[in-house]
């Protein structure tokens, strides 16, 4: 059965031909146009790629710093000890501790959204936590484990975020909120597709970029011509 679809979705979707393929300048408009909750909306991009996430060297994970940040307040734990601690607390971790605070997320908190850790103590994280964390875990790869443990908050808490393939060879993740000026959408948009672009496997055959959506959170898609990513970065 397909999805029924209220009011203000339909009336925004008849605004544009919902199968064409817009330059990004155009799609930015596009979503922060669709954005009529009276929340302020997320605006999500997801990125399908002509790669096989099955495959470890065909696998596009990073992070960006997206210059005019997400819009997101995110809430920040962190595994330091010692004078780590104290650099994770100055740097504005929302939670910090070792021990103490494995056996609270054991315990069931879970109240936060990206969890860093300095490298010593990434043992007794990975063996307690490693099934609670999932892909809350830090990671090297993310930039969540590093003896940098402020700096690594502070680049969280400013809008940095990760982008990784799911299982079928999609990117998922955001670039604003709908309350963000046009321009601003636009570099954060333009940014985090660069970085797409420089992280394409050496192995990876065929297009790369195989499509582009952009979305606000109670919006209809509003898809990007891949083709015209090069120029709109410029």
């Amino acid at each position: 059965m397909a999805k029924k679809h209220g009011k203000k979705y339909r009336e925004v979707g008849a605004r544009f031909d919902q199968n064409a393929l817009f330059d990004p300048a155009e799609a930015v408009e596009h979503v922060k146009s669709t954005a009529r909750a009276k929340f302020d909306e997320t605006i999500e991009v997801h990125v399908r790629l002509g790669v096989d996430p099955k495959k470890s060297d065909q696998n596009v994970r990073g992070t960006i710093l997206l210059p005019h940040g997400t819009g997101r307040t995110v809430r920040v734990i962190a595994f330091a000890r010692g004078d780590k601690a104290k650099e994770a607390e100055a740097a504005g971790a929302d939670v910090v501790g070792e021990q103490d605070l494995i056996e609270r997320v054991k315990g069931g908190f879970s109240d936060f959204d990206v969890a860093v850790a300095t490298p010593d103590m990434m043992a007794a994280v990975g063996a307690n936590l490693g099934r609670l964390l999932a892909q809350k875990m830090p990671n090297p790869k993310s930039g969540t484990v590093t003896p940098n443990i402020g700096g690594a908050i502070r680049d969280i808490k400013a809008g940095k975020v990760e982008y990784r393939l799911d299982k079928t060879a999609i990117i998922h993740t955001i670039i604003g909120r709908a309350s963000f000026e046009v321009a601003h959408l636009l570099t954060n948009l333009t940014t985090l597709l660069d970085a797409v672009l420089r992280a394409k496997p050496p192995n990876a055959k065929g297009a790369y970029v195989r499509s582009i959506v952009l979305a606000a959170t109670m919006g209809p898609a509003i898809r990007v011509d891949p083709n015209r990513l090069r120029a709109a970065g410029s």
